[in-house]
């Protein structure tokens, strides 16, 4: 009989924790706006929530070993869900450090430049005022389409209505949606909490509707799914 096969480095990530995990931005993060930057803060933030309720969900954080004490996989869990969530936690820090780092240095050089002029600014002016909603946002293009809606779901209760254009759901975006599964994957990671949902609405004139909505995933409705909702990719 030949020797167990003895799986020492389970714990590690699947994937090597480089300095990051994918461009901050189709471009340099540097020529973006304030509020541009904040958006993808956001959006960098709400995954790591849902993918720490990834690992929630199988009952492990970032330490928990992966192996028996006898070096086997562990039988009563996902290790390759969870190798492969770390690995991307991993690298979102890394991405949100760098981002932070941007943010740092756009601040700092925007009171500088007020410095060089006449212009009277504000004594104190927090992080949270420079990013804030007081600066528009540029709309994303839509990713996916509500087809239909079930009565006294989570998403009729969110708002939600057939033929509503989805531009953000959560941390996902056109981007980054992979066929709809990072909404599945958002959904999961967010059972009984809030999901910021941005959606286009068609309304009888020629202009839409923007609305952000709060749709809260579980399963207590009476139906089926979490959401209660069938969307498409548009």
């Amino acid at each position: 009989m030949g020797l167990p096969l003895r799986m020492d480095n389970i714990h590690a990530p699947t994937v090597p924790a480089g300095p990051s995990s994918r461009p901050l931005t189709n471009g340099n993060a540097k020529h973006l706006s304030f509020a541009e930057l904040q958006s993808k803060k956001e959006d960098l933030e709400a995954e790591l929530k849902a993918l720490s309720g990834v690992l929630d969900s199988h009952g492990v954080n970032m330490e928990t070993p992966l192996t028996t004490a006898d070096g086997f996989p562990r039988a009563d869990i996902d290790v390759a869900q969870i190798r492969t969530t770390r690995a991307r936690i991993i690298h979102l820090k890394n991405d949100y450090k760098d981002l932070m780092n941007v943010i740092e240095k756009h601040l700092h050089e925007h009171f500088a430049s007020l410095q060089d002029t006449d212009d009277v600014a504000p004594t104190s002016t927090s992080r949270a005022e420079m990013l804030g909603d007081s600066i528009p946002v540029t709309l994303e293009e839509p990713f996916a389409k509500v087809n239909s809606v079930v009565a006294n779901s989570p998403a009729e209760s969110a708002g939600l209505k057939p033929g509503d254009e989805i531009r953000n759901f959560g941390y996902v975006n056109k981007g980054n949606h992979d066929g709809l599964k990072k909404v599945a994957e958002c959904v999961q990671g967010n059972e009984g909490q809030r999901i910021l949902v941005k959606v286009s609405r068609p309304t009888d004139s020629s202009r839409r509707q923007e609305l952000q909505l709060n749709l809260t995933p579980r399963r207590d409705w009476g139906g089926r799914g979490l959401l209660g909702c069938h969307i498409l990719p548009l």
